[in-house]
């Protein structure tokens, strides 16, 4: 017999991610797919219970189920959509229990890519030589990645209204990025991204990549564009990235993402205040940041021996003893 399909329960859930958190279809489709697999089992191998009738050990015998053949992270996220399953169904007055509340968290390996150093960085920015349309749109891309530390989705999703030139009140150009669950956020434009997409919006660079006519209205509109006159694609411009980080020897460790995370990092590392760049990155929740912008043990006892009144010199200390 075919698995069931979600309860109304599970369904209700969805839709509040939807409405009322804001959450991306992406996350949606995720949950959707880990609810659909937690019922699959719940009908398959726990003598067809429901949903909303498990108990503690049936989630817990489906959390077994998945390590055999998932991976941590996976194992998290699927624990994670059940937590919040029930814990909208006691909230909401549709069930009594929450089966995930004792349950240990699953502990999950830090996958955060290596931030690069500001020598590999410059390295890898400097790579990109050229006069041409696509060298212009390219040095654009990174330059934008780095500097503002975008998603490779917020980056692409740009269009040409996004991007405000400094004003007297500004000082420097301002662009504005939607983040997951289309969260509006206006970020800071450094001066070498500032000029980098300037080249590309000049005649020499985006408008060389202007088709005839435009599929539709909406796409004269779009910031980065392939050499056929249509946005930049999330797979395009990882392939931009890919394409720098291979003739500077850094392919296997460079992404889009490593961008990000490096752009926090070292703007942590130079004394930026964690809550600017958790602004800067558009997370939520601080924890977050914190493990974007890990910085090393060296740096942080620096700056607390360089900080403290009592953790340096003895001589520095004399006047408070």
């Amino acid at each position: 017999m075919p698995a069931p399909p979600l309860p109304r329960n599970a369904e209700e859930f969805l839709s509040w991610l939807d409405v009322e958190r804001g959450r991306s279809p992406k996350t949606l489709s995720s949950y959707r797919r880990d609810l659909l697999a937690y019922a699959s089992f719940l009908h398959d191998s726990r003598d067809g219970v429901t949903m909303d009738a498990a108990s503690s050990a049936d989630v817990a015998a489906y959390m077994a189920h998945l390590r055999r053949s998932h991976s941590a992270s996976s194992v998290a996220r699927a624990l994670s959509a059940l937590r919040g399953l029930y814990r909208f169904e006691v909230e909401e007055g549709l069930g009594s229990e929450d089966p995930t509340v004792d349950l240990p968290g699953i502990g999950v390996e830090d996958l955060l890519p290596k931030a690069l150093s500001e020598e590999e960085t410059g390295r890898l920015l400097g790579a990109i030589v050229g006069t041409g349309p696509g060298v212009l749109r390219d040095r654009a891309l990174l330059e934008l990645l780095y500097a503002t530390g975008a998603r490779v989705s917020e980056a692409v999703g740009l269009n040409l209204g996004d991007v405000a030139e400094a004003t007297e009140s500004t000082e420097v150009p301002l662009i504005r990025l939607f983040g997951k669950g289309s969260k509006e956020r206006v970020v800071p434009l450094g001066s070498m991204a500032k000029d980098a997409l300037a080249e590309w919006l000049s005649g020499s660079g985006r408008a060389l990549f202007v088709p005839p006519k435009w599929k539709t209205r909406g796409d004269a509109e779009e910031l980065f564009l392939n050499i056929r006159g249509g946005r930049l694609s999330r797979v395009g411009a990882f392939g931009v990235v890919k394409k720098y980080a291979t003739k500077v020897g850094l392919a296997d460790r460079v992404s889009p993402h490593v961008l990000r995370h490096s752009c926090a990092t070292h703007m942590l590392a130079h004394g930026a205040d964690i809550r600017v760049v958790q602004e800067l990155l558009g997370h939520a929740s601080i924890a977050t940041t914190q493990r974007y912008t890990k910085v090393s043990s060296e740096h942080l006892q620096r700056a607390y021996e360089s900080a403290h009144p009592r953790a340096g010199t003895k001589q520095r200390g004399d006047h408070l003893a």
